[in-house]
């Protein structure tokens, strides 16, 4: 993102500004129906409007207003030999959808080649990409990202999961480096499956820099499973004293902590960490069974609760021959699958439980010499300027 040269004159911003003339309650209100890229110059443009737009209760009231209406974000790593790009399409999750949809394209790093990023579920705006030791975090509806410090270890086998500390009002990284025996090597054990060794956080912000914390519950952390953040709280899948177990990490006190999961022999083997009515959930789907559905109702009891979908044959209804990946399900209850092979046109099915429908939806201009596609969902939509 270019950078925004601030003027020397404090009040530069003041001439001509037209919002000045208007009442404090009517900037407000055409705030709230302009794109978070417009917000986002605004705030440089305009002395008067950025008091507004830095207002925390102005951030929450647009954040509330975009928690309502969120959308699909699709990460596009990729492009030419040497126009290799990060890009973000931004699609509506109301229906009938548009064929148009917002498009951001961010530069690749400065220095060195081309890596795509592999990035974590989006939190209140904000998304966070690690790239080995590599870290930057940004917001893909304005384009603009920044690097944090890199991850300090000699090793490179990280994971790392991104959240929100309502607490303190800040972002923050978690970073697990795992070490791997050479005996583990030697038995054919992925490097994944290794015991997690250093633990390191950082808050997003200028100065900041990586601190080791300690973890009393040592586990090995599940790489292909994506962690999400809810009311302050990390969670993720690992693998604790053998068993399958949900980890989570409070942002505010940075504890740890463990809850069993039920004694299931599918859950125990696969499983997708996922948000559902506000409740974690961990779904798992068999190649032609029915979507399990395991909530967790009291974390604190360790008391889980089970649904059952049964979803008819993808291949019978819509004559295609791909595998797919549960990936979620949104606010309305739909469940989203996505293909795990790159189809063209790129796209994925939403399947409504209650009605037994399901919706394609297609991106048809989807770069398609990229290198990784990740799809997400229920993002909304931040102006934050970081």
């Amino acid at each position: 993102m270019k950078r925004v040269k601030r003027s020397e004159k404090p009040d530069e911003r003041n001439v001509n500004d037209p919002f000045k003339k208007l009442p404090n309650d009517m900037n407000v209100v055409i705030l709230m129906k302009l794109p978070p890229g417009s917000i986002a110059r605004l705030h440089f443009a305009s002395k008067h409007l950025s008091s507004i737009i830095l207002d925390k209760k102005f951030t929450e009231l647009y954040m509330t207003r975009s928690s309502t209406q969120p959308r699909h974000l699709v990460s596009v790593h990729g492009g030419r030999q040497y126009v290799k790009m990060q890009r973000f399409h931004s699609i509506s999750q109301e229906y009938p959808l548009s064929s148009n949809h917002d498009k951001v394209s961010c530069k690749p790093d400065p220095y060195g080649p081309y890596l795509p990023y592999e990035f974590t579920p989006p939190v209140r705006g904000l998304i966070c990409g690690r790239n080995g030791t590599k870290v930057k975090v940004g917001n893909p509806s304005t384009g603009q990202f920044v690097f944090l410090p890199r991850v300090k270890t000699i090793k490179k086998n990280i994971l790392s999961v991104f959240g929100y500390d309502p607490v303190n009002d800040v972002y923050k990284v978690l970073c697990m480096t795992v070490v791997s025996k050479r005996s583990n090597i030697s038995r054919g054990v992925a490097p994944c499956d290794a015991m997690s060794e250093e633990h390191q956080v950082i808050t997003v912000g200028a100065k900041q820099k990586w601190r080791m914390i300690e973890c009393k519950y040592p586990h090995r952390h599940y790489s292909g499973c994506q962690g999400i953040c809810r009311d302050g709280v990390m969670y993720y899948l690992a693998s604790y004293k053998e068993k399958s177990s949900l980890m989570s990490f409070d942002l505010s006190s940075e504890d740890f902590n463990v809850t069993k999961l039920p004694e299931d022999d599918t859950l125990q083997q696969c499983g997708e960490l996922v948000n559902h009515a506000g409740k974690i959930t961990i779904a798992t789907l068999q190649c032609l069974g029915p979507v399990d559905l395991w909530v967790l109702e009291d974390v604190n009891k360790e008391i889980w609760s089970k649904a059952v979908v049964v979803m008819p044959p993808l291949a019978d209804r819509f004559g295609m021959s791909y595998k797919f990946a549960f990936r979620g399900i949104l606010g309305n209850g739909e469940m989203i699958l996505t293909p795990i092979t790159t189809p063209k046109p790129f796209f994925f099915l939403c399947y409504n439980p209650e009605g037994g429908e399901f919706r394609k939806i297609v991106i048809d201009d989807i770069v398609y010499y990229s290198d990784i596609i990740q799809v997400f969902f229920d993002h909304a939509e931040s102006y934050m300027v970081l």
